[in-house]
């Protein structure tokens, strides 16, 4: 059985304490997880996070900080 090698990136924002989300492409899905709780992913698709971020870029979610 092949192991897969998953190159997770983050934000140049984040800080160094590790405190931030972090994301990677599998086969065509978004894959995000939290850097202090590695083990948990989410999965997700190009157009969901496109969808989303469009969404924070206009300050959708600022109510949430």
């Amino acid at each position: 059985m092949r192991t897969l090698e998953i190159q997770w990136r983050k934000s140049s924002y984040s800080e160094q304490s590790g405190n931030c989300l972090e994301l990677a492409v599998v086969d065509g899905q978004i894959l995000v997880r939290e850097s202090d709780e590695p083990g948990v992913i989410v999965s997700t698709t190009p157009a969901k996070l496109a969808v989303f971020l469009a969404g924070t870029k206009t300050g959708e979610f600022d109510d949430l900080m």
